[in-house]
């Protein structure tokens, strides 16, 4: 218990590793990496730094003085230049050159992108891992008929695992905009205090070829081939749109799929997994709540809101910089990436323990089946020499009463019987039964679901790690 709020992200739906992902601690070291990098790359390149001011600051890149930060920044009103205030005294020999010919978004904005980067490999693990639980899900009930629902109303026959390569591929979507994503961050480089690079032109007498090098050597340094061309004082904040919009996206698919599973739930056919000593309300005993599926429908709906948070901010900067992004970013970035974090958590936990009830399944198919099979029954009876015109009309009629006695009268779907007792249809039970059987009404769901899961194979065989934690807390 504490006496002071504590996020929801900090204690229920999210990861310790993307916890520490977005920590002060881990942006702050972050921060450092920077600076020894761009100090690193200066000297390289001719600036008077030297190997021991360098290797200070590689000895204390994680000795922070958080207190002395404090202290700086309660005077200086100012987070970067507190940090390097506070460096600074923890070494005093590269104090002088620390920060040399950089603005604040060097490290802000530098440490925020490969913070996103980190994070999105994150996301991207569990993700593919929620691909592949659904994947062998669907290979094993691919087979097994179902009834397929629109609007919520019994239409044609599906199969089970025809019905999750439909989730699977919503996913796989998902996987493919998170992956465009990845590939197409860069940083921002090290671009000066409007983006012009001139404080490195100073430091570098002009020397265009250096000061490409330089940005160079510290994009090298963190993994990135390349940084944004064109800058403000800040990296465009599209970028941001763009990395939430792909939070966004998987949030839809998991609201989607959790949706499904609640209703059908309802249904009976399909549950969530339910722990042996799990309560599902504090009055009714006898519940299974589907709590799983609305917690991730419910975290699905935060992300996809949050994403209009960077829209929002990107359209409303100006010229080469406004501080109006700061406190937004600092919330919507960090808390969509946590958010999605435990959404995901939540759905490997699903997806790898879902429950079928066949019998019930197949015992709604069989309420529903002598309707769906009326066209065959009729095709056959023509066959033997039955007036298709007549029979379609006894059909029709047939169905009504069948329906009546259902809805009205609570009873089971008699429409066989009364199909198998008209001489007209000149058909035995041992035929009505023939032509229901349900394998017949899946058409090639179950070959779709083949080739589909196949085509997945080298996505599982480049991403899949049997090593993911899930930190569920339920």
């Amino acid at each position: 218990m504490t006496d002071r709020y504590s996020s929801p992200f900090s204690q229920r739906y999210s990861s310790d590793k993307m916890q520490y992902l977005f920590s002060d601690d881990n942006r702050y070291k972050t921060w450092r990496l920077f600076w020894i990098s761009l100090a690193k790359a200066q000297r390289k390149l001719g600036i008077n730094i030297t190997q021991e001011q360098i290797d200070e600051m590689i000895e204390n890149k994680d000795n922070i003085d958080y207190e002395m930060v404090k202290q700086f920044e309660k005077k200086l009103r100012h987070d970067v230049m507190s940090h390097i205030k506070a460096y600074g005294v923890t070494c005093p020999k590269a104090s002088l050159i620390i920060h040399l010919g950089a603005t604040s978004c060097f490290v802000t904005d530098n440490t925020d992108i490969v913070i996103m980067r980190d994070a999105i490999t994150l996301i991207r693990k569990k993700l593919v891992a929620v691909i592949k639980n659904l994947a062998d899900f669907a290979m094993k009930y691919k087979d097994t008929p179902t009834l397929g629902y629109t609007h919520f109303q019994p239409a044609q026959l599906v199969t089970v695992g025809k019905r999750a390569c439909l989730w699977i591929q919503d996913f796989f979507m998902d996987f493919e905009q998170l992956q465009f994503t990845y590939d197409s961050l860069m940083l921002r480089g090290v671009k000066g205090t409007t983006g012009t690079q001139a404080s490195f032109m100073s430091l570098f007498e002009n020397n265009e070829e250096k000061v490409d090098t330089l940005e160079k050597l510290v994009c090298a340094d963190f993994g990135f081939e390349k940084s944004f061309p064109i800058t403000g004082q800040t990296y465009t904040r599209k970028l941001d749109t763009r990395v939430l919009q792909s939070l966004s996206s998987i949030a839809q698919s998991a609201h989607k799929m959790c949706t499904d599973i609640r209703l059908l739930q309802g249904l009976k056919e399909i549950e969530e997994p339910f722990e042996k000593s799990q309560v599902g309300s504090s009055a009714m005993a006898y519940k299974r709540n589907p709590m799983r599926s609305e917690r991730v429908c419910s975290l699905a709906r935060y992300i996809i809101t949050n994403a209009h948070n960077p829209e929002i901010t990107a359209s409303v900067q100006w010229l080469e910089r406004t501080l109006d992004d700061s406190a937004n970013r600092r919330l919507s970035i960090s808390e969509g990436f946590l958010a999605t974090d435990g959404m995901l958590d939540i759905l490997l936990n699903i997806s790898d323990n879902l429950v079928v009830n066949e019998s019930i399944i197949y015992k709604h198919i069989m309420e529903e089946i002598p309707f769906i099979a009326t066209e065959n029954i009729l095709m056959e009876s023509v066959k033997r020499g039955g007036d298709r015109q007549k029979l379609h009309e006894k059909i029709r009629e047939y169905s009504m009463e069948a329906s009546n006695r259902i809805k009205n009268e609570g009873l089971n779907n008699n429409l066989l019987s009364l199909i198998s007792n008209d001489p007209d249809f000149n058909i035995t039970p041992d035929i009505l039964e023939r032509l229901t059987e349900p394998s017949q009404y899946t058409g090639r769901a179950t070959t779709q679901t083949q080739i589909f899961l196949t085509s997945l194979s080298s996505l599982f065989d480049k991403y899949f790690s049997s090593d993911i934690e899930v930190e569920l807390i339920v």
